[in-house]
């Protein structure tokens, strides 16, 4: 959006940068949203003439208002009808400049004097429609984003532009419309993560009674966004805020995974098993129960990650995340987690002999 007072100039700046953005890649569907364009016939009152033929301008201006627009003169009632009687003069006196000009308006001393002595008439282009926000004028440049990112195309935009053009004091160039929200909700999505984690952190503290295990468990976050960001790249889709909301839901997956894990290798040696046989097992026997949990969330967002129709690029990025997140968090989970829980509790939970410490456990 190109915000000023003058029409005329915030044309001009809106086809300066309507050139400039057609050389940004993956900028497409470009236009500007015209404001001028609409002719119209400008009559100027000669303050100097009206004064010497001694015609004041209520009078003038009467007369072109019944001449060119037409005058209710009367009112005719047909039952409870009715309808006014317009006055107005013929078509073809009223056509052009030089037929208005001959439309004659009477003087003080009785004289006829006609409108071209008294008035400059031309006919020039004005706006067609004024755009406003918050009581100030725009123009506006459209264009939709293909085949890259929104943040990537509008931050090349923006540089070239700002490089290019400097507008004059009272002028101003926004952008709005999809970035202006995306960068809305990347905001507040940056705001919302990290109070995610900490408050999952908190759960994961009161459910384990400390803050090893808690940590353990959050070590499936990482992981889990190794696996979503692999798949991004691999499709080809941009990171946007449906595929942020998919991160989100990645991460609980993971972490209840994970809770599963922890929470069944800690039974297993509270029952006298040792380390290494409580890990075994508890990989044996939760493979079942990790599998269905990320099988269940994979298969069910299939269609979606699939979907070619309506919607589906909001769609497809959150299901693509959350399904390629989960099969690298999966492997994780299974292969790798287990072999950092059993080093960490040897070196943390055990002393030097292999006698299990319970009050650390």
């Amino acid at each position: 959006k190109v915000y000023g007072d003058d029409l005329s100039k915030i044309a001009s700046y809106s086809n300066k940068i309507y050139k400039i953005l057609k050389t940004v890649r993956g900028i497409t569907d470009l236009g500007v949203i015209q404001n001028i364009g609409q002719p119209e016939l400008r009559i100027e009152l000669d303050e100097a003439a009206l004064a010497r033929y001694g015609i004041d301008k209520e009078t003038v201006q009467s007369v072109i208002e019944m001449a060119i627009g037409g005058k209710s003169a009367s009112t005719m009632y047909e039952g409870e009808k009715k309808f006014n009687i317009m006055v107005r003069y013929e078509k073809n006196f009223r056509m052009n400049e030089s037929q208005i000009s001959k439309i004659l308006v009477p003087a003080a001393n009785g004289a006829m004097v006609p409108i071209g002595e008294l008035a400059r008439i031309r006919t020039i282009t004005g706006p067609l429609l004024v755009f406003r926000d918050n009581n100030s004028r725009f123009g506006a440049v459209k264009f939709s984003v293909r085949g890259r990112d929104m943040g990537g195309a509008v931050a090349e935009a923006r540089a070239k532009v700002d490089a290019q053009i400097h507008p004059d004091k009272g002028y101003k160039f926004v952008w709005a419309g999809d970035f202006e929200n995306q960068q809305r909700a990347t905001a507040r999505l940056a705001q919302v993560v990290p109070i995610s984690l900490v408050l999952i952190f908190i759960i994961l503290f009161v459910l384990f009674g400390n803050p090893r295990d808690a940590g353990l468990v959050l070590l499936n976050v990482p992981f889990a966004a190794v696996g979503g960001i692999v798949i991004l790249l691999i499709t080809g889709f941009n990171f946007s805020i449906s595929a942020g909301v998919g991160f989100i839901c990645l991460f609980g997956i993971c972490i209840q995974n994970g809770v599963i894990m922890v929470t069944d290798i800690k039974h297993n040696i509270m029952s006298r098993m040792p380390l290494d046989k409580a890990v075994e097992v508890s990989v044996r026997y939760r493979i079942r129960s990790v599998l269905m949990t990320a099988m269940m969330a994979m298969l069910g967002l299939m269609p979606a990650a699939l979907s070619h129709g309506i919607g589906s690029e909001s769609q497809r990025p959150l299901a693509v995340v959350i399904i390629g997140g989960l099969v690298g968090a999966t492997l994780f989970t299974l292969f790798v987690f287990p072999l950092i829980v059993q080093g960490i509790y040897r070196r943390q939970i055990y002393d030097k002999t292999g006698k299990l410490n319970e009050r650390k456990l």
